[in-house]
């Protein structure tokens, strides 16, 4: 019996969505069913460029249904930008290959600053090639400086007829190799400041567009270009001055949502085949699974996947009904790309202690999974950054709770506007939250939810009692500790928002946060040993360590359910 929290293709129908929805993603799992295991490692070791399945895409109509806004869409009744199924296609993509899915997670970027721009004839532009089957690109990166976009060196002259010429080089930028238009972002030889920024649309195509290298080893095109005098006319601009800034930030956050459901898939896959490997392999006269370190590591791997999964699928929900008045997105938004991928890596790691050596044969899709999952906690800005982030809403969050209507669960085919008219990015102290205390209280009959709990209450008299003063406010290594344990309580809560959403089982529940609990109490021992931590921080720390409750008949239903996994799916060859 296939596993409901998991995705599996010989069972998957998304009845949930809209008919038209339905239809594109069974049939993009049936395209990669059809081509066959054999076919998917191979391209992956010949890092073969993904011309079929864009060919497939095209034909389909996949990318320009999914990623046209309502707005752009000529009253087409099914194109519109619905992160709910966006969601759904990143992890059938991670499930299937990380190439696949980064061609479509760049278009996405490509599109950001399109979508943004009240520029009619590009917004125009980008729907008609998205009609065409095209990809496109996010032009932010440079090698000297990073996505540093302060420090940009894409300089644009004026020209005199109301445009530009534009000079410099991107590095770093996906699909840069055949994007039928490439957002590029820079700024004005002639205006000082955040006035002369410029966000404007290339095309890979034009002669003054330089194709230098792939700068990975993958069939990923992650390029370097060059633009020698390149013309920008004026309809190719699409934001200038401080727009161009936030268009470059908000893209950003519209985008790194997409790496949490690229992570589930790919530990969806590899879990699948860890689990049937060991349970058919025999050493000293026993399968593998009978030794209980190697039921625990997959345990522990299950039940973190799971974890994974209702904090995204809660997180959709932020993510759909944000607007001006409700903010709230944008510390669930880095949760997404800082937990949620990280989480993904301990699942890879931990599948990879029980397989050992057959985690590296090429013939595994769990070969290319062990390499891939470690590129998301470190796309669309580090784990450093987005916990440095994470931590703006740390006291607003924990101690000051105001009043929010009840978020539903979003599946509903409705166009997510205001993702593209975030407006200015800053404010992110006035962001407020509703109280994260119910979601626990609905789940204290489960006894490592309570203890967890307490956890978490103790996080909260350590920011009012102990919280770093303004010389440790300095120290990013001890302020980065101090995140890892924030970030916990609001996995841990959106965790159980779902749960209780979704009637997710309570042996499962019990089980993930028997691990969540060990999770905290290994930060806060980090905590305590940091350089900078006062005695009373010190103090605390340890006073913050919980054991997990130990239930030995849940630890073996959540097993049974691990042990079901075995053969559950393989993927056709």
């Amino acid at each position: 019996m296939a596993d409901p929290l998991l995705f599996n293709p010989r069972t998957y129908d998304p009845a949930h969505f809209d008919p038209e929805t339905r239809r594109l993603l069974r049939a993009t799992v049936d395209w990669f069913e059809s081509r066959g295991k054999r076919r998917l490692v191979e391209d992956y070791r010949s890092r073969a460029w993904l011309a079929d399945f864009l060919e497939f895409s095209a034909k389909e109509g996949l990318f320009a249904t999914f990623l046209t806004p309502a707005s752009a869409a000529s009253g087409h009744p099914d194109k519109r930008w619905d992160t709910a199924r966006i969601a759904a296609l990143n992890e059938i993509f991670g499930f299937y290959g990380l190439d696949y899915w980064y061609a479509w997670q760049v278009t996405i970027l490509g599109l950001g600053p399109v979508w943004q721009s009240d520029n009619a004839a590009a917004r125009a532009r980008a729907a008609r090639l998205l009609d065409e089957g095209e990809v496109f690109a996010f032009g932010l990166s440079e090698k000297t400086h990073g996505a540093d976009i302060y420090s940009t060196d894409m300089l644009l002259e004026p020209d005199g007829a109301g445009g530009f010429r534009a000079t410099g080089s991107k590095y770093y930028i996906g699909n840069g190799n055949a994007a039928g238009l490439v957002s590029v972002f820079g700024r004005r030889t002639d205006v000082e400041g955040p006035d002369g920024y410029v966000f404007f649309a290339a095309d890979s195509r034009h002669e003054a567009y330089h194709l230098v290298k792939n700068v990975v080893d993958s069939s990923k095109y992650v390029s370097e270009f060059r633009l020698a005098d390149y013309p920008v006319r004026a309809e190719d601009v699409l934001h200038t001055g401080r727009a161009a800034f936030d268009a470059a930030l908000n893209t950003v956050n519209v985008g790194k949502f997409n790496l949490c459901t690229a992570s589930i898939g790919i530990c969806e896959h590899a879990m699948y085949e860890a689990v049937t490997h060991a349970h058919n392999r025999i050493l000293y006269g026993r399968p593998v699974t009978a030794f209980p370190h190697v039921r625990r590591e997959l345990t522990d791997a299950y039940v973190r996947l799971v974890g994974m999964k209702l904090f995204s699928d809660r997180a959709v929900d932020y993510f759909r009904t944000a607007g001006p008045d409700d903010r709230r997105y944008l510390l669930f938004n880095p949760m997404t790309k800082m937990k949620v991928t990280t989480e993904g890596e301990k699942v890879i790691d931990l599948l990879w202690d029980v397989i050992a050596a057959k985690g590296f044969e090429k013939d595994t899709y769990f070969a290319q999974a062990g390499s891939e999952i470690r590129g998301l906690p470190k796309l669309e800005g580090t784990v450093h950054v987005n916990l440095a982030l994470i931590l703006k809403f740390m006291g607003n969050h924990l101690l000051a709770p105001v009043d929010h209507p009840p978020v539903p669960t979003r599946l509903d085919a409705a166009d997510d506007a205001f993702l593209f008219r975030q407006g200015p990015a800053r404010g992110l102290g006035s962001v407020r939250f509703h109280d994260w205390r119910p979601a626990y209280d609905g789940h204290a009959h489960l006894a490592n939810v309570a203890r967890f709990r307490e956890q978490a209450d103790a996080l909260c008299r350590f920011v009012t009692t102990a919280a770093p003063d303004e010389e440790q406010s300095r120290d990013l290594d001890l302020l980065l500790a101090v995140g890892q344990l924030f970030a916990l309580v609001v996995h841990g809560q959106l965790i159980l928002e779902q749960a209780a959403l979704t009637g997710t089982d309570d042996d499962v529940l019990d089980e993930l946060f028997a691990v969540l609990v060990r999770d905290f109490s290994a930060h806060a021992v980090e905590l305590h040993g940091k350089d900078s931590a006062t005695e009373e921080q010190q103090s605390w720390a340890l006073g913050a360590v919980r054991r997990p409750v130990v239930d030995a008949a849940r630890s073996a239903r959540v097993w049974e359910r691990v042990e079901a996994l075995s053969g559950a799916y393989e993927m056709a060859p």
